[in-house]
């Protein structure tokens, strides 16, 4: 096999395919100057002559190859396509979910949500008004945009099934694992392990379960029912919430 500048192989080392940037003979040895395709790390590498033969050449500067699995090609052009079609659809969110949304959602989503540069916002709209549909459009838009990955949704006890199951999987289709005492129990690492969660506010207040929270970040917190977190004033004397 005659190796040459230019050329894509695999085999020399494990993690990528590489391209040859130099390639040098000295006696029984070959040095290779290679930068990895993915990564674009650049570094040497001493190879054997006999070991040469395990070297095999994918692609070369000028080369093109049609061998490939159409298939898997279709299926990376479509994939490519949904990536960057928020881009050219300024409601991209919104045709790609199973919902109907009113014309006030649409504008608390795309004209006051998604232009701010640091989200962190109060969205206190009456009961009804369908605040639930605008953050799952939200979190749908920010996924797709590659700005948030890991997801944390705080919800009361009762409702941390109907946020999961009904609302988040049946009209966005986006699967979120539920995190309860139970499950938490089995994976202590479950906060650190899965990106999209839904719990309960009660049971993340738990003290065990806050010393595992404070040593992870996420890209978005969704509190829902953020009223019953915070202090009241009752006469003379202020209450305030363990959670």
């Amino acid at each position: 096999m005659q190796l040459a500048t230019g050329q894509i192989i695999k085999n020399l080392v494990p993690s990528e395919p590489v391209r040859i940037n130099k390639i040098s003979r000295l006696g029984n040895m070959t040095s290779i100057h290679y930068s990895g395709i993915n990564t674009n790390i650049t570094n040497n590498k001493m190879v054997p002559n006999e070991m040469l033969p395990a070297l095999e050449i994918i692609s070369e500067d000028g080369m093109f190859d049609f061998s490939g699995d159409p298939e898997k090609f279709k299926l990376f052009a479509e994939a490519e396509r949904i990536n960057s079609a928020f881009q050219f659809d300024p409601l991209f969110a919104v045709n790609c979910s199973l919902i109907d949304p009113l014309p006030h959602q649409v504008e608390a989503v795309y004209k006051y949500l998604l232009p701010l540069p640091n989200i962190r916002f109060l969205l206190a709209d009456d009961t009804g008004a369908g605040k639930t549909i605008m953050t799952g459009l939200l979190i749908k838009e920010l996924m797709m945009r590659d700005l948030a990955e890991r997801i944390l949704i705080i919800t009361p006890g009762g409702l941390t099934k109907q946020w999961q199951e009904d609302e988040l999987m049946l009209k966005f289709n986006l699967p979120f694992k539920l995190v309860n005492r139970a499950i938490f129990n089995a994976d202590p690492n479950i906060f650190t392990s899965n990106n999209k969660l839904v719990t309960s506010i009660d049971f993340i207040r738990a003290e065990d379960v806050l010393n595992v929270l404070s040593e992870v970040g996420w890209d978005l917190v969704v509190v829902d029912e953020a009223h019953k977190l915070s202090a009241f004033d009752y006469g003379q004397k202020r209450y305030r919430s363990k959670r």
